[in-house]
């Protein structure tokens, strides 16, 4: 009966610890280029400043880590122009 009871209880952790919501990784809209580092077989993170492939290329070089286009990347807003005003006189 015991034995029970204590696999039931471990079975209940492990069930609530597996639907805990998870960390969300954010991206960083202002860069168009992050680098995704590895620290383990499953566990990586991105570091979302980079203007361009070869800059993120040349901060990857030698780690566990490669460049992704950033999926979240606001694209400027280009500017309307101004009609100059003409002044009547």
């Amino acid at each position: 009966m015991m034995i029970r009871i204590l696999a039931l209880m471990i079975l209940t952790l492990v069930a609530v610890l597996k639907t805990a919501p998870a960390l969300a990784q954010t991206y960083d809209p202002n860069y168009p280029v992050c680098l995704q580092v590895y620290q383990g077989m499953v566990d990586y993170y991105f570091e979302c400043r980079y203007t361009s492939i070869p800059q993120c290329q040349a901060s990857a070089s030698g780690r566990a880590a490669q460049c992704v286009v950033n999926p979240y990347y606001a694209k400027p807003v280009p500017r309307k122009k101004r009609r100059a005003r003409r002044s009547h006189r």
